[in-house]
């Protein structure tokens, strides 16, 4: 059976072909050239790092930025608020669904989503480690364990990463998928293919902004975020960062990564949607200061919701790992909020619960 939240089910079937007439018509439409004109190449500095659109992003003052550190050195985040609820998925209705043309989406946990759809099964930013870190077993912890346990996936046919950061790029999970399935595709954005690469991971493919690779029926579209890269001392933005468009005959998937909000919403928007869903993210937003340029907060994230055309938004990139100082109950209820105030499906899932979409 599928796991299923307390909350109804929000999305009619009716929806269907209509979805599928406008992904026809979209995916013609950027092939014709016009959106992709407006959409990529990500820019890039004379030395060779890449950048945002509207210029480097501020990340708040010196004293902000120590503060946050040391406070979180310190564990001085006070009260965290509750944690997100989660469901024990065992994974045995995803095993069964694999190859099938019936839409799920499952929260696994933080950006971690799997998502069946037109015949294929993906993951979003995989993280089964406990710790989001260089190192193991230091760094941001994690306050809910993953949905699903890593032996009991589905088949996965390929992986999108967003960027390099440590909660999203996580090399251990990515190993052990890649031995997993020797057939799996990882799908990143330029200048972290090596990176992977060198962790003997060989089905790696980089994308520019505006770039797309075909994967069965879909096609798997890399496309502009606003946010930035670094895992070292000295490699700030030399890899770039991006949100991802997945678009079948059936069903249109937004990704959007790890982000501020920016213009780039709209041309996506105006490129490939509308889209049956979009996952965006609605926590990491506290120091302001420090985080507003590079992430949303849950207004913000309904508003890119409304840009791209989704029917629905489901939350992610919050409750999971210790990033921010906001209370970690604080995000969806906003989100909720802010998606009835805009007349925008908001979902909410529970860790380990499977939605239809």
């Amino acid at each position: 059976m599928v796991p299923r939240s307390r909350k109804d089910q929000v999305l009619a079937p009716q929806r269907q072909w209509s979805t599928a007439m406008l992904a026809g018509i979209a995916i013609l439409t950027f092939a014709s050239g016009a959106p992709a004109t407006e959409i990529g190449p990500a820019p890039t500095t004379e030395d060779g790092r890449f950048e945002n659109p509207g210029g480097p992003l501020s990340h708040g003052s010196f004293g902000v930025r120590f503060s946050f550190f040391m406070r979180r050195m310190a564990g001085a985040f006070g009260n965290r608020g509750e944690i997100p609820d989660r469901i024990d998925n065992d994974g045995a209705f995803l095993r069964e669904n694999a190859g099938t043309r019936r839409p799920t989406v499952t929260w696994v946990g933080h950006a971690t989503l799997l998502v069946q759809m037109d015949g294929v099964s993906f993951l979003t930013d995989p993280i089964w480690s406990r710790t989001a870190s260089p190192v193991s077993g230091i760094g941001p912890g994690r306050f809910v364990p993953p949905g699903i346990k890593f032996e009991d996936l589905p088949p996965i046919d390929f992986v999108v990463v967003s960027h390099n950061h440590y909660d999203h790029l996580d090399l251990p999970t990515l190993e052990k998928l890649a031995r997993r399935s020797p057939d799996t595709r990882f799908l990143v954005p330029l200048g972290n293919a090596e990176l992977l690469e060198s962790r003997g991971i060989d089905r790696v493919e980089p994308l520019n902004w505006g770039e797309s690779v075909q994967i069965r029926e879909v096609t798997v579209y890399a496309m502009p975020a606003q946010h930035w890269s670094q895992r070292g001392l000295t490699d700030r933005n030399r890899s770039l960062w991006a949100s991802w468009a997945v678009v079948g005959p059936e069903r249109r998937f937004y990704f959007a990564g790890d982000t501020g909000y920016f213009d780039g919403f709209r041309k996506v928007g105006d490129a490939l949607g509308p889209f049956d869903i979009a996952a965006v993210p609605i926590g990491a937003y506290r120091p302001v200061e420090m985080m507003r340029e590079a992430h949303m907060n849950p207004e913000e994230a309904v508003q890119a919701a409304l840009d791209v055309g989704a029917g629905a938004a489901v939350a992610i990139h919050f409750g999971t790992f210790d990033l921010a100082t906001e209370p970690l109950d604080e995000p969806p209820i906003r989100f909720r909020e802010a998606g009835h105030a805009a007349d925008q499906q908001t979902w909410v899932l529970d860790i380990g619960e499977t939605r239809d979409f």
